[in-house]
C-alpha cells in the first residue's frame, strides 16, 4: 500500500487500476492460483493442517468477527498462507525471500524489512496467520483512517508518534532501492531526498521538523491523487 502512497513518479491512472490490484495480488503468497476443492474436502484438509502446524491459529470465526473478511474469503487466505509457510509462521528472513520474487528488477530487502515490522505487530520475530490477515484487513478493508494509521506506523520506525526525516529517507531509499536502476524515466542519485523534502514541506504543518499523525492524516485527506491510490486497493479480494 505504502509504496504506491509514497511512490515516485505519476499518479496511476484510471485504466492501471486493474494491473496494479493484479500485481498487489501476487504479492500475497495466499494468491497464486490453485486448483478449487470442494467445500467439505477443504475443511476436512484444513483440520488435518492444523494439527500439524507449529502455529495453530485462530478459529477461523472468531477471526472472522476480528476482521473485515468473510470465512470463505479466510479459507482461502489460509491455505494460500499455509502453502507458503507450512509451519503456520513466517520469519523475516523467509518474508524478505517471497517478497524479492518480485522484484527481480531492485533490492527489496530494506522495503520488506519495514512491511514485516508493520505486519509483526506482537514484535517477536515472526508473523503469524492471524499478523498476515490483521494487516491485510486493515489495507484491503479498512477506513481510510484504518489504513492512513497504517501506513504511519510504517514509516514511524521508532513509534514515538512522529516522523522525522530520517525515517522517511530510510522509506523512500528502500522503495527506490526496490524499484530498480532500470526505470523510466531514470532516477536519479538525489530523487530520494528530494521526495523527502517534498513530503515535509506539504505535511509538516508547523514546521517543527517531525510529522504528526494528525498532520500526516490530514494531510492525505487533502491529496487527491494519496486518496485517489488508496482506494485502488478497494475490493482487491
Amino acid at each position: 500500500m505504502n509504496a504506491v502512497l509514497e511512490k515516485p513518479g505519476n499518479t496511476p491512472n484510471i485504466q492501471s487500476k486493474k494491473t496494479i490490484k493484479q500485481r498487489f495480488l501476487k504479492l500475497l503468497p495466499c494468491c497464486t492460483p490453485t486448483v478449487a476443492a470442494s467445500v467439505s474436502q477443504c475443511n476436512v484438509e484444513d483440520d488435518f493442517e492444523l494439527s500439524t502446524v507449529c502455529h495453530r491459529p485462530e478459529g477461523l470465526d472468531k477471526l472472522q468477527e476480528q476482521t473485515k473478511f468473510t470465512k470463505k474469503e479466510l479459507q482461502v487466505l489460509y491455505r494460500g498462507f499455509k502453502n507458503e509457510c507450512p509451519c503456520g509462521v513466517v520469519n523475516e528472513e523467509n518474508f524478505k525471500t517471497i517478497y524479492s520474487q518480485f522484484f527481480p528488477q531492485g533490492d527489496s530487502g530494506a522495503y520488506a524489512h519495514f512491511l514485516f515490522e508493520a505486519f509483526d505487530t506482537n514484535k517477536n520475530g515472526s508473523v503469524s496467520f492471524e499478523d498476515f490477515v490483521f494487516g491485510l484487513s486493515i489495507i484491503l478493508r479498512g477506513t481510510i483512517n484504518d489504513r492512513l494509521n497504517w501506513a504511519f506506523n510504517l514509516y514511524d520506525q521508532n513509534k514515538d508518534g512522529c516522523i522525522t526525516k530520517e525515517e522517511m529517507m530510510d522509506i523512500m531509499k528502500a522503495i527506490y532501492d526496490m524499484m530498480g536502476k532500470y526505470t523510466y524515466p531514470c532516477m536519479q542519485e538525489e530523487a530520494p531526498r528530494e521526495h523527502v523534502e517534498s513530503f515535509f514541506q506539504k505535511m509538516d504543518r508547523n514546521k517543527d521538523g517531525v510529522v504528526t499523525i494528525d498532520e500526516f492524516i490530514e494531510s492525505c485527506q487533502k491529496d487527491e491523487n494519496i486518496m485517489q491510490s488508496m482506494q485502488l486497493f478497494d475490493n482487491v479480494i
